[in-house]
């Protein structure tokens, strides 16, 4: 996509939608986080009429790019969440979706999708930092 000619058609409002930079795809990142604790659960696919739904219902909406439909989170699993709060960032392509997630947000089961263990990692503290 490279035009607003090519944002295909939803209730979102087209002053937010003009604002958004897609992916080829039509999708934008939506970084999920707990609005309590602050911990990241999961990452999902948003496109604009994704974005509409979760902004207007208060239920967290996305985009399944392996299913290619869209789905809320919760209606199988029970595992809802609500929204408290939607930030776009800065360049207009990812959204910060802050939730008070019921249950486990990670399908596996799991509460969070970035329970993997850290990977090896060089870790500066600041007074490496200034060297």
């Amino acid at each position: 996509m490279t035009g607003s000619e090519d944002i295909p058609v939803s209730g979102l409002d087209p002053r937010l939608a003009q604002r958004l930079k897609r992916g080829a795809d039509g999708l934008i990142t939506a970084v999920v986080q707990d609005a309590t604790d602050q911990r990241v659960l999961m990452v999902g696919w948003m496109d604009d009429e994704a974005l509409h739904r979760t902004l207007t219902t208060g239920r967290a909406t996305y985009w399944s790019r392996s299913r290619g439909e869209y789905w809320r989170k919760g209606d199988t699993s029970g595992h809802v969440q609500w929204v408290r709060s939607v930030a776009l960032d800065c360049d207009g392509d990812t959204l910060l979706v802050q939730v008070d997630q019921v249950g486990q947000a990670c399908h596996r089961p799991a509460d969070t999708c970035f329970d993997g263990g850290d990977l090896d990692a060089t870790v500066l503290y600041p007074r490496e930092e200034e060297r």
